[in-house]
């Protein structure tokens, strides 16, 4: 048996030998790499920072590599968070590579953001001095709008709630309520799920769980005398149009939150579907979802008013979507200014793109052969098609 000084060496050994091999294949590819960061506390209060690199590696595949988790002692501030990131990315040796950071909305990580682009600027190393460098998280974004929302479902859904704190309170009630569920042949697979008022999406999913078994609920009433929170068919049909309306929201979570495929192509869409289902939301009739739409919508024009521009390109550069797909989302949304946001996106685009050339001015490529060049021009001309939603 080898003594644990032999193994720490061992595992160091490993570890820097790793290390290495990421560094080179870093140092080789031409491309740029994004980063994502997060900072938490744990539940002993010792607060922590991960550093991750995402890059399309030699043989085009999308490669994800922890660059960096350690400690994070406080002060949590921008400055100091910013300090630790830097150092990091001078030891991997990829300061000079970096085109942007996908960071939470916590006020430190707008500051560290702010300071590591003025840093990284100084030396000239990002694209387009910095415009598309800073990239809200998405699912983050998305969490809190949702969430804004859901401050006003809390009485629709009481009974619901209550009704499966009941159940799952003791063995002996849900022994009795496993009774029920037989009684009208349900499939018992599912079972019930009780929500976190910190995650909206265990809100969704306890809907949906409950809905299932509503049949059940309504006979444990009748034989248990000590149950008083079943809800009423309007309550229950209330549920069901709460779930549904948080359906598309819960699966755009999903969706954005992938981590073996990209998803910056899906960004466009998905944020246009968000934006169509608040705005047709306003007009409902049912006063609950109504009230939901009005506060995802203040949320949403805080965060989401101007799209990401930089996000944007992933859809001009999806083949199934391309220019036209930006065009007909701005025209669906507002007819009288949709000309001059797809203006804006693609002026940018040209002018990412026009950086590429200019450092990759040693290769083959030019403005005057490249076919994108062409494309783009041709796109800013023309309406964009209809596609369905």
């Amino acid at each position: 048996m080898k003594c644990r000084n032999t193994i720490v060496s061992d595992v160091e050994k490993e570890y820097l030998e790793q290390k290495d091999k990421v560094k080179q294949i870093m140092s080789r590819i031409p491309n740029r790499i994004y980063l994502t960061s997060d900072v938490w506390t744990a539940v002993t209060s010792e607060g922590y920072i991960c550093l991750t690199a995402h890059f399309v590696d030699e043989d085009w595949k999308l490669t994800s590599k922890i660059l960096n988790f350690c400690r994070m002692k406080p002060p949590h501030t921008g400055v100091e968070l910013e300090s630790v990131v830097f150092d990091c990315l001078k030891q991997w040796g990829i300061d000079k590579k970096i085109f942007s950071i996908t960071l939470d909305n916590a006020s430190a990580n707008n500051n560290l953001q702010d300071i590591l682009k003025s840093h990284l600027c100084v030396h000239r190393n990002l694209l387009c001095d910095g415009e598309f460098f800073h990239v809200r998280c998405c699912a983050h974004t998305l969490n809190l709008i949702v969430q804004d929302g859901l401050k006003v479902i809390d009485k629709a859904i009481h009974n619901i709630r209550e009704s499966i704190k009941y159940v799952k309170s003791s063995d002996r009630r849900t022994l009795k309520f496993k009774e029920c569920v037989s009684d009208v042949g349900i499939n018992m697979s599912m079972g019930l799920r009780l929500d976190v008022t910190t995650r909206w999406n265990s809100t969704y999913l306890m809907l949906e769980s409950a809905i299932k078994y509503k049949e059940a609920f309504q006979i444990l009433k009748v034989v248990d005398r000590n149950y008083k929170n079943c809800p009423s068919s309007e309550e229950w049909n209330r549920g069901e149009k709460i779930c549904q309306f948080l359906e598309p929201f819960y699966e755009i979570t999903n969706m954005m939150s992938g981590s073996s495929y990209p998803t910056s192509n899906l960004y466009f869409m998905q944020i246009w579907k968000i934006q169509l289902i608040i705005e047709e939301n306003l007009l409902n009739e049912d006063v609950t979802l109504k009230d939901i739409a009005m506060n995802m919508k203040e949320k949403f024009q805080k965060y989401w008013k101007e799209y990401s521009i930089g996000l944007a390109f992933g859809a001009i550069l999806d083949l199934r979507l391309k220019a036209d797909f930006t065009t007909y989302c701005y025209k669906k949304l507002d007819p009288l200014t949709y000309a001059e946001k797809t203006k804006k996106v693609l002026e940018k685009f040209k002018r990412l793109f026009k950086e590429y050339v200019k450092n990759f001015s040693t290769s083959s490529v030019s403005l005057s052969q490249s076919p994108t060049e062409s494309i783009l021009m041709s796109q800013s001309n023309t309406e964009g098609k209809k596609f369905k939603r």
